[in-house]
């Protein structure tokens, strides 16, 4: 049975059966299709959690945004209500006083959020961001000239949509000495290199490697440590957080949004002739993508909101994928529109909790788009799309390999291709249909 619809007529609030959650995506760029059937009957549905645990769907822009800015609403993981995706046996769970000593400052209410936020909030404020474009564009350039002194087929997430968010974050972070190499290399293999790294984190928070910790984001949060400010496992947790949060998150969107373009030749036609849409472009790929689309919440009170009551120590969950597909909000939502004044989308949530490195995103998304594709004009696929494979729903959305090939001996920012292939027709009403494999 398809569990994304069956119940579907029930999944309504006061109805009986409730469709299963997470759903399968089918495609990593397009929702799961049982969220727009479910936002047909309203903004608002109940859904079935792991370990049969009900909770609110929200699939409605304007009910998302509403919910993200409610203080009745929390996003505190510490909260024994706070529902989960997975179930997790009770002998397997994190004790309530261990969870709160790690608790990074995403998973906090007001007021505690906003004084962890402060701390964080200077270095990836509008102005220092803008001040890295230099060096994300010098890091951009060497990782091409890179890939371009290779044969082709190459891999594209390894060689640049991983390495790319790993070299920013190590600039960010301020790690000196030999151990930069270290922090840089672990964060471009992922969650593979997380656990490698995470020794060498704590070596440096705990001062044994003083030397190595510069003026950057890290020295500033050890700095608040030995001052007191924050403890030692919640600067641990902090970091952490940031580094997978600001590097999975890019790597997969610059991987996924090279894909789409690929796959949309008419719009990165566009994109490539009009330098000038990128910004544009950017947000729109944020709108159409939604990678991470889920976002847990627990009811502190009770909440009236289109017609359905949220429950005090009810589960809610948020989808920014639905919303950003809903057709209030952006016209034929499921057509890519380059061109499209997206700046409403909630790809970065909205509210207290607005993602704190979306400048920075913004940023690194831009000069990797805009320059891989000026200086590989002829950018395709080497392999059928069907073979690619694609992250598992739990993931943050992406695709886990992205073999590229180009015209060798092409010069640089020059040729008239748009480096996918052959179609040929009008996409502004067109829906790209998927067959990427889920892996």
């Amino acid at each position: 049975m398809d569990t994304e619809v069956s119940g579907l007529h029930d999944a309504l609030p006061g109805g009986g059966a409730e469709p299963d959650f997470p759903m399968a995506r089918g495609c990593p760029y397009h929702p799961p299709p049982g969220y727009a059937r479910l936002r047909a009957h309203g903004p608002l549905a109940r859904v079935t959690l792991a370990g049969g645990r009900p909770a609110w769907l929200v699939t409605g822009h304007a009910e998302v945004r509403a919910l993200l800015a409610d203080s009745r609403i929390s996003a505190d993981v510490t909260d024994p209500r706070y529902p989960e995706l997975e179930h997790i046996p009770p002998d397997l769970r994190v004790a309530p006083e261990a969870l709160r000593e790690s608790q990074s400052f995403v998973q906090m209410d007001p007021p505690e959020h906003g004084v962890h936020r402060r701390m964080l909030s200077r270095e990836f404020g509008p102005g220092r961001v803008s001040a890295l474009r230099p060096v994300i564009q010098r890091a951009v350039d060497r990782l091409l000239d890179r890939l371009l002194s290779e044969r082709p087929p190459v891999d594209l997430v390894p060689a640049f949509a991983a390495a790319l968010p790993a070299l920013v974050l190590t600039e960010i972070l301020g790690v000196r000495g030999a151990r930069r190499a270290v922090f840089y290399e672990c964060l471009r293999r992922g969650d593979r290199g997380l656990g490698e790294l995470r020794p060498h984190l704590e070596r440096l928070l705990l001062a044994e490697d003083d030397g190595e910790v510069g003026s950057g984001l890290l020295g500033d949060l050890v700095a608040r440590m030995r001052a007191g400010e924050l403890t030692y496992r919640r600067t641990l947790s902090t970091v952490m957080m940031l580094l997978v949060a600001g590097h999975e998150t890019t790597e997969n969107m610059i991987a996924l949004g090279v894909l789409t373009l690929l796959e949309h030749p008419r719009q990165l036609r566009r994109m490539r002739d009009d330098p000038s849409l990128l910004p544009d472009a950017v947000e729109e790929l944020l709108r159409y993508l939604s990678i991470a689309d889920v976002l847990l919440r627990v009811a502190k009170a009770d909440v009236e909101l289109a017609g359905s009551t949220i429950r005090a120590g009810d589960a809610v969950v948020l989808s920014t994928a639905a919303a950003n597909r809903d057709g209030e909000a952006f016209p034929d939502p499921d057509v890519l529109d380059l061109s499209r004044r997206a700046r409403g989308q909630v790809a970065f949530g909205h509210g207290p909790h607005l993602c704190l490195g979306q400048h920075l995103a913004r940023l690194e998304l831009e000069v990797a788009l805009g320059t891989l594709f000026e200086r590989v004009p002829t950018l395709r696929l080497a392999t059928p799309v069907e073979r690619l494979p694609a992250k598992p729903p739990l993931s943050l959305q992406g695709v886990t390999e992205l073999p590229v090939t180009w015209e060798t001996g092409t010069r640089a920012g020059t040729g008239a291709g748009t480096g996918a292939g052959t179609r040929t027709g009008s996409e502004a009403k067109e829906v790209r249909a998927c067959p990427v494999s889920q892996a």
